[in-house]
């Protein structure tokens, strides 16, 4: 049953079907081998279990909501802000844009949103000030990934809501990887400064730097509304990402007043498109995660990894090795829905805390967006940039390196990623 499905949904990815119909298809040509009223009664049932979780309404609240920041021209002026503060240092527009995408993470929790943000401004900016072109779209794409680490993230909902892990945990669970993953990335920025002679800026003066703090407060507080309300207890995740979305019509109309009502269509009609895909392929990949179970699939691939090893450590390592092979060729929204059930709770049966495996399964799959062949991010910035997928893959290597590093770090010191859930009394 496995390979019919493999054999029926790789077949269709090879001729360019999109994910969340090539997982459909391929689960119901098992029901139609199976039996015709079986599959008139669970399709259905499964595509909307797979849906009807209350906390998957976070999900188009923050696309929204980063949709209008968006609009408002709020990238701007985090980026200023991410230059005052860095763009002194050798390489600085490189910093900057490492920084950028922290401080962009707290609006969208999206990668390749971030990638198109930020890249549109700072990929050119860079070029003109004499960085290569593939370097510069390296460091937009291998930065973006920050932004679905630290919270809001759109893969911890879909993970929270699937595993019934804490989301509010796994949000302050992310903060710390996230800042650990763009500190070691701008280390690695920072060698190819000073190898490269990359130019760096004067210090900004102080009016320019409190100008640009000042511009920066209203973005910077939208995170700080919605990590404070979760972590406090005054609203749940799904409450904040609507009150994420009030905050952000309530800067573009009546703040920066760079909102009007007929933006609002497009915004929705944005919004509508990337949830009814991302929904698409939940609902698809839960029939086949159905299937999956029905034939016992989590338990045999459980066995065999444990037939390995028992050791905990080994056993994290097997699981990241599985999960990176994984995200180079699959959707990451469907391989953490297809893979979670399956490795969730063998990790946890093996002593693993739910919170930490779900941060490593994150990060695990948000490196996927910048390898190749189907790494989403990249292919952003190449339409960006005009390079082609092979230089920027080549360019971006070091990065996927040092992110590599990261995830293997977070992995084996759980302390990095449980400090502030500990704090808080997630766990």
């Amino acid at each position: 049953m496995l390979g019919f499905i493999a054999i029926v949904f790789f077949g269709l990815l090879l001729l360019g079907t999109p994910i969340g119909f090539a997982l459909g298809i391929a689960a119901l040509a098992v029901f139609i081998k199976m039996d015709i009223s079986v599959l008139l009664n669970m399709v259905p049932q499964r595509f909307y279990a797979g849906l009807d979780m209350f906390t998957l309404m976070a999900m188009p609240f923050f696309i929204l909501a980063g949709e209008i920041m968006n609009k408002t021209g709020i990238t701007h002026r985090l980026v200023r802000f991410a230059n005052v503060l860095v763009g002194h240092l050798r390489g600085g527009l490189a910093h900057a844009n490492i920084v950028a995408s922290i401080f962009f993470a707290g609006l969208t929790g999206a990668a390749v949103s971030d990638t198109a943000a930020i890249g549109t401004m700072l990929i050119p900016a860079m070029v003109e000030d004499g960085y290569e072109m593939d370097y510069s779209a390296a460091v937009t794409a291998s930065s973006s990934i920050i932004g679905p680490t630290i919270p809001p993230s759109n893969m911890m909902v879909i993970y929270g809501s699937i595993m019934n892990v804490s989301i509010a945990g796994l949000f302050a669970a992310g903060i710390l990887p996230g800042l650990l993953l763009g500190f070691l990335l701008m280390i690695l920025a920072g060698y190819f400064a000073a190898k490269r002679r990359y130019p760096k800026r004067e210090r900004s003066g102080l009016i320019m730097m409190l100008k640009a703090t000042r511009e920066a407060v209203i973005p910077l507080l939208m995170p700080i509304i919605i990590l404070g309300g979760i972590l406090s207890g005054v609203f749940t995740p799904t409450e904040a990402a609507a009150v994420a979305v009030g905050y952000a019509a309530f800067v573009g109309f009546f703040v920066l007043k760079t909102l009007s009502l007929k933006d609002l269509p497009e915004l929705f009609y944005k919004t509508a498109m990337t949830t009814g895909v991302v929904f698409l392929i939940i609902g698809t990949a839960s029939i086949c995660g159905w299937i999956l179970a029905s034939e016992k699939i989590p338990e045999a691939v459980a066995a065999a990894i444990l037939s390995v090893s028992t050791n905990k450590h080994i056993l994290l390592l097997l699981i990241l090795l599985l999960m990176i092979i994984v995200g180079m060729f699959m959707d990451i929204a469907a391989a953490l829905i297809i893979l979670g059930p399956i490795l969730h709770p063998l990790a946890v049966s093996q002593g693993v805390n739910p919170l930490h495996f779900g941060i490593i399964m994150v990060l695990s799959l948000n490196i996927a967006l910048i390898t190749p062949p189907v790494g989403a991010c990249l292919f952003v910035a190449c339409g960006i940039t005009r390079i082609s997928l092979e230089k920027l893959s080549r360019a971006i290597l070091p990065f996927i390196v040092v992110e590599f590093i990261t995830l293997f770090i977070i992995a084996f010191i759980p302390d990095i990623s449980m400090a502030i859930p500990k704090l808080f009394g997630f766990y």
